[in-house]
């Protein structure tokens, strides 16, 4: 079997897994947007924009929220996919257990330490919550919490700086243009 057969065929499996996991999950906007599309952006983000092929980033990218937000064990995850992809999904899973504030800052702190691949995965992440939140913020935030979000998630991208420049270019345009103004 081609190499090229086996990638579509290990991101097919990853994306059918993260569809069933996320499938009764919504997001928090004001149209609660099933949640598989952020994983979905991620990857089309990484893909399609910004031309990566590494089929260990493109199937993290589709399950990068799995062990955070559904019911998904690690061990699960190394079965099915191996230990590399799960590496990279741990690697940018945040610990629920810890205050909010908590995890925010330690994405500051982590990201410049996180392999090459979680800081694709990271990249992409931002940029897909960046727009989201440009185009349909979550129910009640204000404006002057998107400003604080997009501030916050400049920091997390400023610890990975160097990795990817077209995403680094997505990144900053859509944080100089569509950054709410205080």
């Amino acid at each position: 079997m081609s190499e090229s057969i086996e990638t579509t065929r290990e991101f097919i499996k990853a994306l059918t897994f993260a569809a069933d996991k996320h499938r009764d999950q919504r997001r928090k906007d004001a149209t609660a947007a099933p949640y598989i599309n952020h994983p979905i952006a991620l990857a089309n983000v990484l893909g399609n924009e910004a031309g990566i092929t590494d089929p260990v980033v493109l199937c993290a990218a589709l399950l990068h929220d799995t062990i955070e937000d559904t019911k998904t064990t690690p061990a699960e995850l190394e079965e099915r996919f191996g230990q590399k992809v799960t590496s990279v999904v741990l690697e940018v899973t945040d610990d629920k257990s810890l205050e909010k504030q908590t995890r925010k800052q330690r994405q500051i702190e982590h990201a410049p330490h996180l392999s090459s691949e979680a800081k694709l995965v990271k990249l992409a992440d931002k940029i897909c919550n960046l727009r989201d939140t440009a185009a349909s913020p979550p129910i009640g935030w204000s404006s002057e919490r998107q400003q604080e979000y997009f501030e916050w998630a400049a920091r997390v991208i400023a610890g990975v700086r160097g990795t990817n420049a077209k995403l680094e270019a997505l990144f900053d345009k859509i944080y100089t243009q569509d950054r709410p103004k205080g």
